[in-house]
């Protein structure tokens, strides 16, 4: 349905998307993951037809952003990080003035905003000002908006952002529920929510995609790769470090917290040999306090910090 070629996106010299292609299929939850500043939040304007693209293009159904943009415009739905409401009306009224915009006539907005009442859980604020909304409800409101047309195409921008476990939750539900009958695209920075939420991951870090599958299938191209998380007492981490290159078997050692003389880090390993004993011996050898040792199981949130880890 959705086809992105050779987009390239450049604020000033900085490309913010630099030569992204891949496409994305009819019915698909895709998730879009990476830092800040990855290129998300750009690539989701461009495909909204809300930024132009420096080169590339992108193809929806039979539209192209650079001669149709208003026909893709028809087909999508897009939620910003931040819903655009307008504090000061009521949710109906708002509602309703959004349905105006959209050309929606007759009886058929009455009916069409009981439906994104009842789909998006909303039925017992619609009378109450938007301004008094909690934040989660706000997020509601502003997928109700998205969803007024009825469009194929679905962008959400951050859904979750800001909202406490049980807000993403609901959110959640409602996503899946709203995957069943349309494409949804969505970035998030929460990956335990683009696990349980996405059909299919793509991961960008500086403009480019360095992952892209399910989330089983990006475990299964991970290898047989695995990290061990160390933390020691009054250690000092040049010395632990220079210490444990030794070992054929580490790739990388990655600190991930210093403080009040304690260290944090991860020994990067590859292959199938369980190189704890050895690295273990080593503490043991070097008097080193040891207060935590464990091999982390192979997660999202590891590949993911994997591939967008500044060397």
């Amino acid at each position: 349905m959705i086809k992105i070629e050779n987009l390239t996106k450049y604020y000033g010299d900085a490309p913010a998307v630099d030569d992204l292609t891949f496409e994305i299929a009819n019915g698909e939850i895709l998730g879009l993951l990476g830092p800040n500043g990855a290129g998300k939040t750009t690539t989701m304007r461009i495909l909204t037809c809300y930024l132009r693209p420096t080169s590339g293009s992108i193809t929806v159904k039979d539209f192209n952003i650079h001669d149709d943009p208003l026909g893709i415009k028809r087909l999508i739905g897009y939620l910003p990080e931040s819903a655009p409401l307008y504090p000061d009306m009521l949710v109906y009224d708002y509602l309703r003035f959004v349905a105006d915009v959209r050309n929606i006539a007759g009886p058929r907005i009455d009916s069409r905003i009981k439906e994104l009442a009842h789909m998006c859980a909303i039925n017992e604020v619609m009378h109450r000002p938007v301004s008094e909304l909690s934040k989660g409800y706000k997020q509601r409101v502003g997928l109700a908006h998205a969803m007024m047309n009825d469009p194929e195409i679905l962008v959400l921008d951050e859904p979750t952002s800001g909202l406490d476990p049980n807000q993403i939750v609901e959110i959640r539900d409602i996503i899946r529920k709203i995957g069943r009958e349309k494409t949804v695209i969505l970035s998030t920075h929460i990956l335990s929510e683009a696990e349980a939420t996405c059909d299919r991951i793509v991961i960008i870090n500086n403009g480019r995609i360095v992952a892209d599958g399910s989330t089983d299938e990006l475990k299964r191209e991970a290898g047989s790769d695995y990290a061990l998380l160390i933390s020691l007492r009054n250690s000092d981490f040049d010395n632990v470090k220079k210490t444990l290159e030794g070992i054929p078997e580490i790739n990388d050692i990655v600190l991930d917290n210093a403080e009040n003389g304690n260290i944090v880090f991860r020994l990067q390993c590859s292959g199938r040999k369980d190189v704890r004993p050895e690295v273990y011996e080593v503490i043991k050898n070097n008097d080193w306090p040891l207060l935590e040792f464990h091999r982390e199981s192979r997660t999202l949130e590891t590949i993911f910090r994997e591939l967008t880890r500044e060397v």
